[in-house]
Formats: C-alpha cells, sequence, structure tokens
C-alpha cells in the first residue's frame, strides 16, 4: 500500500462517482461498486460473528481467514482485470466445511435463522454473502469478472450456513427448525 490516507475525505464523490483501484471513475451506484460494497458489508457482518461470545476459536480463526479473502475480493472487483482469489481458496472453503460438517447430524428438516446471538449473526453473514453472489452475477454479465469470485462466494455461503449450525448447538440453543404446520390454513 503506497499511500496511506491522512486526510479521509476529498469531496471526490459528491458528484455521485467514486475512484476504482485502478485510477478511474464511475457511479457509486454501478453494479461493480454495489458488489465490491456488499463484500465489504459481508466482512462486517462476519466481524459480528466472529466478535460474538462462545464462537470457539476453530470457528474465529476460520472467518479470519475468511476476512482477509473478502478483502482481497474487494480488491479484486474495486480492480478491473486484477486476481487475487484463487481456485486454492475455494478449495480451502471446502476443506474448513467438511470439517465442521462431519459432526452435525443430516438435515432433514428446513433450519430457520436464530439459535443464539452468535448463529442468528452468521445466517445474516450467509444471507449477506448470497446477495453478495447475486450481485458478482449480474455484474459478470457485462464486465468481465474472473469465475473464481462467484465460486468462492457459493461456497463461503454454504460455510456460513455449516458454522451458522455449529454455533446454534454450541450455545445450547440449538438449531431453530422450521414448523410448517404452525402456519393457519385457511
Amino acid at each position: 500500500m503506497g499511500n496511506r490516507l491522512s486526510k479521509i475525505y476529498t469531496r471526490t464523490g459528491d458528484d455521485g462517482s467514486t475512484g476504482l483501484g485502478d485510477g478511474s471513475r464511475t457511479g457509486k451506484d454501478s453494479l461493480r461498486v454495489t458488489a465490491y460494497g456488499t463484500v465489504d458489508e459481508l466482512n462486517s457482518a462476519i466481524g459480528m460473528v466472529i466478535a460474538s461470545e462462545k464462537v470457539g476459536d476453530d470457528v474465529r480463526e476460520a472467518l479470519f481467514q475468511v476476512q482477509h479473502e473478502l478483502f482481497d475480493l474487494g480488491g479484486e472487483l474495486c480492480i478491473p482485470g486484477m486476481a487475487m482469489i484463487q481456485a486454492a481458496d475455494v478449495d480451502r472453503l471446502e476443506t474448513v466445511l467438511d470439517g465442521f460438517n462431519a459432526d452435525l447430524p443430516p438435515l432433514k428438516d428446513f433450519i430457520l435463522p436464530g439459535g443464539g446471538m452468535a448463529a442468528a449473526s452468521c445466517h445474516l453473514a450467509r444471507t449477506i454473502c448470497r446477495r453478495a453472489e447475486r450481485e458478482v452475477v449480474a455484474l459478470a454479465r457485462v464486465e468481465t469478472v474472473r469465475p473464481e469470485a462467484q465460486h468462492y462466494l457459493n461456497r463461503l455461503s454454504d460455510l456460513l450456513f455449516v458454522i451458522a449450525r455449529v454455533l446454534a448447538r454450541r450455545s445450547g440453543h440449538g438449531e431453530v427448525l422450521w414448523q410448517h404446520q404452525r402456519r393457519p390454513r385457511g
């Protein structure tokens, strides 16, 4: 990182534009800015999970690594043509996911977001991840985006679902199962 920011505001974005990492400018509402902005939002949501109580060192370490990779992904999306997320990053997510999933019982019901604050925060991060994935797909329809970005987000949302299950069980709250018979019919 060449120059550190010593002045936070520049006023250059007052016209509704923002600078990309390659020096070009685009609208703050562009698909590219929306995609990397949601990746940043996801990173913040994962920070909330990490900051929760009873997360455990294994989850904390896995998500801390994810935060670094998401920062790289944001950079990749901010600098057209940049390549930072690799297939090995996706493979690593799969390995971590398999490790957390190994001790969970098979799913027989749908799970509702809940199961304690950490699990609920992880479910929120999962839904933000899915939105980020949709926005990267939309961007890829009109601009060049490496497929690894989409693959990473797809696998990460699966990992966040599994970690939410783990956290619900660790908290003592347990998973909240959807009960379709609770809905009144008429």
